[in-house]
């Protein structure tokens, strides 16, 4: 005796004649095409960088020339010769080491001691006071401009290294920063120091602090970034030329009776750019990592 069985399909609701819906497979990239956009992409990004770094090895009559060449046809160090030699190259780069190290020290230091305070501190009015750091972030740089030169004027501190450095001491982005990681640092490693007796500051200092790293080189690259390329501020402040900073003098130097100096606005350019890169070549790895644990608490 044979048994049969037959395999029933289930039946399905679609109306007679409907055309039937295939399912969409999802699009698989191969590893080459990855590969292929990146490199793409990573080309594009470049692109005026190396144009920038060619040109600045260039003569203002090759660089206005007609088709436009990639590579110099008679490399030449003018540009930088005189950036280093006739206008004072010196001068301005320690201007701005000056202004850069020392807003990123006062921000390290300031931007960690009130996020700690908002973190694992308990105090009448915390979050409203969280509320305003966070609200300090929408308002644009312009509008306290103003404000803020006219309060340094006052205080006698107009072209002087005060002027450059203090209105940038400590900043809203940084607070949330330090402020967000010592979320995820454990109350029972802060209660257990303060129960042995410890203060704040050298909970702050000898327990806190040294678990800061990562996002500590993501504040320092950050800050370095941002005041290495202020222009504005340090453009009304500095009255004179010995306290001019590097992107003040290349903005003014680049540009003569006869038109800009391109070779000399890319030569300045390279040396403006450099350092940062150099900065963050040496904390790549400290950087992506504290944006990422930032990120994830």
């Amino acid at each position: 005796m044979t048994v049969t069985s037959s395999r029933t399909t289930p039946a399905t609701s679609t109306p007679e004649g409907a055309p039937r819906r295939r399912a969409r497979r999802p699009i698989r990239w191969s590893r080459g095409a990855t590969y292929t956009a990146l490199v793409v992409g990573l080309l594009l990004t470049l692109m005026p960088f190396i144009w920038m770094a060619l040109g600045s090895f260039k003569t203002q009559g090759e660089l206005l020339q007609r088709p436009i060449t990639w590579w110099p046809q008679n490399p030449t160090l003018d540009n930088y010769e005189r950036w280093l030699s006739q206008l004072n190259y010196g001068q301005y780069f320690t201007n701005s080491i000056v202004v850069a190290v020392v807003v990123v020290l006062g921000n390290i230091i300031f931007c960690s001691m009130v996020g700690y305070a908002l973190a694992k501190m308990q105090f009448p009015g915390k979050k409203v006071l969280f509320a305003l750091v966070m609200l300090t972030l929408m308002v644009p740089g312009v509008v306290t401009l103003v404000p803020m030169f006219v309060l340094v004027s006052n205080m006698g501190l107009v072209n002087t290294y005060p002027a450059l450095i203090l209105p940038f001491l400590a900043g809203p982005l940084g607070v949330f920063l330090m402020r967000q990681f010592m979320l995820g640092i454990p109350d029972a490693l802060i209660e257990a120091a303060r129960i042995d007796g410890a203060g704040e500051f050298r909970v702050f200092f000898r327990i806190v602090l040294p678990q800061c790293g990562p996002p500590l080189a993501t504040l320092s690259i950050l800050t370095f970034l941002g005041s290495w390329n202020n222009f504005l501020w340090p453009l009304v402040v500095a009255q004179t030329e010995n306290m001019y900073t590097l992107p003040v003098a290349l903005s003014l130097y680049s540009v003569g009776s006869n038109g800009t100096y391109y070779g000399l606005l890319m030569a300045g350019s390279v040396l403006v750019v450099t350092p940062i890169l150099i900065l963050f070549l040496f904390l790549q790895r400290y950087f992506v990592q504290g944006i990422a644990m930032t990120g994830i608490k």
